[in-house]
């Protein structure tokens, strides 16, 4: 009896934390949903989206050394790279030595050339 007795413990306190977790995550849902529909008579608050561009750099804004820039700098300049992205590149640079030409990123794993293209301006050797 003392098996089955903790059998239903156990069943009981799986339930009522699925069921905490549930009502926590319809809170932070419902008050997201909240944040971006303000009620009426309020003054809407400005919405800002992170910047993704696919143009070029303007001026003044950085470029990175394929040969020089570590994981992150690469992740942060690139259009379109993340950290794995970027880690890929380091990875590549270590083993095969330094890039001689910009397009040849394409050699990398998950480097392809639209990806190169659209970040030739960001980059330099």
């Amino acid at each position: 009896m003392q098996l089955s007795e903790n059998k239903a413990i156990i069943r009981f306190t799986v339930i009522r934390q699925l069921l905490l977790a549930g009502a926590l995550f319809g809170l932070i849902g419902s008050s997201a949903i909240a944040a971006e529909k303000p009620s009426q008579g309020q003054p809407q608050a400005a919405v800002v989206s992170p910047k993704v561009s696919s143009e070029a750099p303007s001026e003044g804004e950085a470029k990175v050394s394929i040969n020089q820039a570590d994981a992150e700098a690469l992740a942060t300049v690139l259009n379109g790279v993340g950290l794995k992205k970027a880690e890929a590149i380091v990875r590549y640079r270590e083993q095969n030595g330094p890039f001689s030409e910009i397009d040849q990123l394409q050699e990398v794993p998950g480097i392809g050339p639209s990806l190169v293209e659209r970040n030739r301006d960001r980059l330099k050797m």
